[in-house]
């Protein structure tokens, strides 16, 4: 799941580059994109396109939310409002009712944030303490580039 904090880091081209090599070694990845991430509509949609993420990879939110509980690794780069279960949880936030996507139904959920602010709503996002969340801090283009690195070695490569 990518969001504005990609975009803003550039890191888009590392991203493709994780991607590349978890599918060279047999490992299903797709990309599940709110339709209002980033700071006008499709613009991850573009980035990823341009830094050669396979289109058919990249989904709308609606085509693969019902998946996340067979997902066993959900990454997240810098996203915050699209995944807050906030907006389905509690009727008197800010964000109640809007649609989220459901990262915390995945069996392992890994965000990249720069701190545990709160999105561009203001809303603080619980899914951030969830037992199955681990948030990975920093910069996103130097954390993906550094688990690139880490996804590399795994492999021998």
């Amino acid at each position: 799941v990518v969001g504005y904090g990609m975009a803003v880091a550039k890191a888009q081209n590392v991203v493709a580059d994780i991607v590349a090599c978890l599918r060279a070694h047999g490992a299903r990845v797709r990309f599940a994109v709110h339709p209002v991430a980033g700071r006008m509509p499709g613009q991850l949609n573009v980035l990823l396109a341009a830094a050669r993420v396979p289109y058919d990879i990249v989904h709308e939110m609606d085509a693969v939310e019902k998946d996340f509980p067979a997902c066993d690794c959900c990454l997240v780069i810098g996203a915050n409002d699209t995944i807050n279960k906030s907006a389905r949880d509690d009727p008197t936030s800010q964000i109640a009712g809007m649609p989220v996507i459901p990262v915390w139904e995945a069996k392992n959920v890994i965000i990249m944030k720069r701190s545990l602010g709160s999105g561009y709503a203001g809303v603080q996002n619980p899914v951030f303490f969830f037992d199955n969340t681990h948030m990975l801090f920093g910069h996103a283009l130097e954390k993906a580039d550094a688990l690139l690195r880490e996804i590399k070695d795994i492999y021998g490569q």
